[in-house]
C-alpha cells in the first residue's frame, strides 16, 4: 500500500500580524499579559490562549507598535471599518495603551519612534486623547533630557 507523502502546508498570516503582540491582545481582553499564554497569528484572526480564555480577536482591533513596519493604507482602511462601532474613532484601549507605552520609553529614538507611530494614526483620536498623550511625549522628553546629564 502506497501512502501519500504530507503536503507541505503554507503558513499565511495577515500583513497586520506585525501588530500582535501579548501586551495589546491582553490589554484588549482586559487581562494581565501573565494571563496570555499563547498568540497564534492565522490568516484572518489571532487566536488567544490563556487563562479561563480561548478566543479569537480582530487584526484590525490591534494598535500598530514600534519595531515593525509603519500603517499603511491597508492597515488605515482595516482600522477605519473596524472603528465603525467605536463612532468611527480608535477604542479607548489604544490610548491606554500609547499611554502606557510612552511611559516605558528608556531613550529618545524609542521616544520619537512611538510618536512616528502616533502621527499615522492620530486621526483616530478624539483630540483630548491626543493632547494627553503628546503631554505624556512633553513629559518624557523633558524626563530623558534631564536624565541624560
Amino acid at each position: 500500500m502506497l501512502l501519500a507523502s504530507p503536503k507541505p502546508v503554507a503558513v499565511v498570516t495577515n500583513p497586520q500580524s506585525r501588530f500582535a503582540t501579548k501586551t495589546a491582545v491582553a490589554m484588549h481582553l482586559k487581562r494581565l499579559p501573565e494571563e496570555i499564554y499563547t498568540v497564534n497569528c492565522w490568516r484572518y484572526v489571532v487566536h488567544v490562549v490563556g487563562k479561563k480564555t480561548s478566543t479569537f480577536v480582530s487584526y484590525a482591533d490591534l494598535p500598530p507598535i514600534i519595531g515593525v513596519d509603519l500603517p499603511n493604507h491597508r492597515d488605515v482602511r482595516a482600522w477605519r471599518k473596524r472603528w465603525k462601532k467605536y463612532d468611527h474613532i480608535a477604542p479607548l484601549f489604544w490610548h491606554n495603551f500609547y499611554a502606557e507605552k510612552l511611559r516605558q520609553v528608556k531613550t529618545m529614538d524609542e521616544l520619537q519612534a512611538w510618536e512616528e507611530v502616533l502621527s499615522y494614526i492620530g486621526f483616530g483620536f478624539p483630540e483630548s486623547s491626543r493632547i494627553e498623550l503628546e503631554g505624556i511625549c512633553s513629559e518624557m522628553t523633558y524626563f530623558l533630557f534631564t536624565n541624560a546629564a
